[in-house]
């Protein structure tokens, strides 16, 4: 949604389509390291918020990719890091999660899902095969039964799943300061955790699940909004303008359910608003970094006296209406 440029059901954190062709082992490592922090904090937003979304999804902590998400010259390094005894497997597992205390653990193998064998169905360098996981995880609602193979070793774990909103959270690859959602899915880009504390990443994840909670792909679409260059003059920016101020003071009460502090939002654009929308160069499809410190500043101040978890500003009726 938002210019700059992270599956559903069990909150899955993967690299986007394929990882980087010859890829050590470590950086395999840091990057699962990183796929957790991102997992971590897409879980807490998710499940903390689930009252604001009318799409929610069953969510577990756990964490998928698969063999087919690597380049051939990053197969092997892929497979001594992660396994791999079967197409899909564990990549991370959020502590303190359902997938957690079920003993879900990293580098566990999928054999099957529900009683249905899992089998590789994607083409190399696609996330096909993962994604049929969680498709048939999703259809598996609130209690999953997935049989794995640990070290050589077959078992059955049983998961159930907490209520959250329906959204993925990914990681995308590469030197731009990434976030956007698509009214589904989450992005942010590997930057950003190089950059940042986890409590400021949460920031910018909060205000791209913001943009999915507020159905503001749809919402801009049904406007008959423009991308592009046209996205840039009159009417179609300035209704872009109003999603992301939406976005913004939704954010701050999405990051004050999940437990973090909700004036971190205006602390973080007025500190490091500048490295992210381009200064002089911004889209104008998005306000000013001072006047979007100033409105979460503004929506923070409601929060004083710290009242009732969640918070559920009137804010959130916004979504079925038309944007105008």
């Amino acid at each position: 949604m938002s210019k700059f440029r992270v599956a559903a059901a069990f909150l899955p954190i993967a690299l986007t389509a394929a990882a980087p062709a010859g890829l050590s082992v470590d950086s395999l490592e840091a990057l699962r390291a990183i796929d957790l922090r991102l997992g971590t904090i897409g879980y807490r937003l998710a499940t903390a918020n689930a009252a604001l979304c009318d799409r929610q999804a069953p969510i577990t902590g756990a964490l998928f990719h698969a063999i087919a998400q690597y380049d051939r010259a990053s197969e092997a390094a892929a497979r001594q890091a992660f396994g791999f005894a079967t197409p899909v497997a564990v990549e991370a597992v959020v502590a303190g999660s359902p997938a957690a205390r079920a003993g879900l653990q990293p580098n566990d193998g999928i054999v099957a899902v529900d009683g249905t064998n899992v089998a590789s169905v994607g083409a190399p360098s696609s996330v096909a095969d993962r994604d049929a996981v969680l498709a048939a995880i999703a259809r598996g609602g609130m209690r999953v039964r997935l049989d794995v193979v640990r070290g050589g070793a077959g078992r059955t774990v049983d998961v159930a799943g907490v209520a959250g909103c329906a959204a993925t959270f990914e990681v995308v690859l590469g030197p731009a300061m990434t976030a956007q959602s698509d009214g589904k899915v989450v992005q942010l880009g590997v930057r950003f955790f190089e950059r940042y504390r986890d409590d400021e990443v949460a920031v910018i994840a909060a205000h791209e699940l913001a943009h999915i909670v507020l159905k503001h792909r749809a919402r801009l679409e049904a406007a008959g909004v423009k991308g592009g260059l046209f996205g840039e003059l009159g009417r179609n920016a300035r209704l872009s303008q109003r999603a992301e101020d939406e976005a913004d003071r939704l954010s701050v009460h999405l990051l004050y359910n999940a437990g973090y502090d909700p004036a971190s939002a205006a602390r973080f654009w007025r500190a490091h608003g500048g490295d992210i929308d381009g200064g002089l160069f911004r889209s104008r499809t998005h306000p000013a970094t001072k006047t979007r410190a100033a409105a979460m500043e503004a929506e923070a101040a409601t929060l004083a006296g710290e009242p009732a978890r969640p918070s559920i500003p009137a804010l959130v009726v916004e979504r079925d209406r038309p944007i105008r």
